[in-house]
């Protein structure tokens, strides 16, 4: 087995990591965390809770990543002090330790690699995800359902905040429908590469023959909304429709006509919300999201037609983008990345980080094709 060159691959580290900081803009970051501190630090802040989470949380993401960075540079001069310590002593553990230690900086760089490729217009936005049961029947509504545990264990996994805004519950099992918020930074640019056609293959355990059953389910990913995008939506372009929330059963939420139905007219997107406590509350979170929905579609519209005028009609995303098998293996492949991994179901227990880097990567090189 060959040696490691520790000194090539320091040097490449070192090369990367100021890649990395290039594009990254340290001085940018910098500025940001002091302006942000500031305004942290203001004695009105919490006036405003919704305002004042914001700029924490975008504080702490920006402080978190400075440090990334800055660790990153520490660990390798650590590295390059432990090799050399390595080479005057002739110690087998301390060459063993900074080869180990050489993998976990590599894995960590490139993390942070893609971290950097988060650059879209919308990409530092939180996002809104809706997942609907598409054909499958009982199989499809269960897969719907078992994608929002997903993506709930990977916000979990994360330490992310999230918050369910409205779930449509199947007749026999499972989700018609679900809708909810990732509230942190950048998680649309993230979580934008999930979006598209997931495919289940098992055997359904809905079917008393054992029959292997093929499901699919519909993932949208948007980002939130903020104050400044100004989406105007005249009230003559909105039908507001209230009904009495469902859900399993015992529910005080189920006792009055709580639960608001949005529907935009001129281009039919429907929005339900049922999960707060008042009529007011979920007309509230119903008008984001369908701001939100609105917003996306302008960008999309905006983005057809650069690509018309470029003469582009290069297909994008596809029908299907994943596909989730139970049987007669265990296999989760996604199309677009050949991105694939063994373990079903520690993927659907939310761990899909190596799905979403690849999406990422895969993403940036398609923009940068186009």
């Amino acid at each position: 087995m060959a040696s490691t060159d520790f000194a090539a691959e320091i040097r490449e580290l070192r090369s990367t990591l100021a890649d990395v900081e290039e594009v990254s803009d340290l001085e940018t970051i910098k500025a940001d965390i002091a302006r942000l501190s500031e305004e942290a630090g203001a004695p009105n802040l919490w006036d405003d809770p919704d305002a004042a989470q914001k700029v924490t949380s975008a504080l702490s993401h920006k402080q978190s990543e400075l440090e990334r960075i800055t660790k990153l540079s520490e660990r390798i001069d650590d590295l390059e002090v432990l090799v050399e310590l390595a080479g005057e002593e002739d110690d087998a553990d301390s060459r063993a330790e900074a080869e180990t230690e050489l993998s976990s900086i590599k894995k960590a760089l490139s993390d942070l690699e893609v971290v950097t490729l988060l650059s879209g217009e919308y990409d530092s936005r939180e996002a809104v995800i809706t997942i609907r049961s598409g054909a499958g029947g009982v199989d499809a509504a269960d897969f719907a359902e078992m994608l929002l545990r997903m993506y709930l264990r990977y916000a979990e996994r994360r330490g992310w905040k999230t918050k369910v805004g409205d779930t449509s519950y199947a007749e026999e099992a499972g989700l018609k429908s679900a809708t909810f918020e990732v509230n942190e930074p950048y998680a649309f640019g993230t979580l934008s590469v999930e979006a598209g056609t997931h495919r289940l293959v098992r055997i359904s355990p809905f079917d008393n023959q054992g029959r292997r059953q093929t499901s699919f389910a519909a993932v949208e990913v948007v980002p939130l909304i903020e104050t400044t995008d100004h989406i105007e939506i005249p009230d003559n372009e909105i039908r507001v429709d209230v009904f009495r929330s469902s859900g399993p059963g015992g529910q005080s939420v189920n006792t009055t006509d709580s639960a608001v139905r949005l529907t935009h007219i001129p281009t039919g997107i429907v929005v339900s919300m049922q999960n707060e406590k008042s009529q007011i509350q979920n007309r509230a979170a119903a008008m984001r999201v369908l701001q939100s929905r609105l917003l996306l579609l302008k960008k999309e519209q905006e983005d057809a037609e650069k690509k018309a005028l470029a003469g582009d009609v290069k297909a994008s995303w596809g029908d299907q983008m994943r596909s989730y098998v139970l049987h007669p293996y265990q296999m989760v492949k996604d199309l677009r990345t050949n991105h694939e991994v063994g373990n079903a179901a520690s993927v659907l227990d939310g761990d899909i980080d190596g799905f979403i880097d690849a999406g990422i990567r895969w993403r940036a090189s398609e923009r940068h094709d186009a």
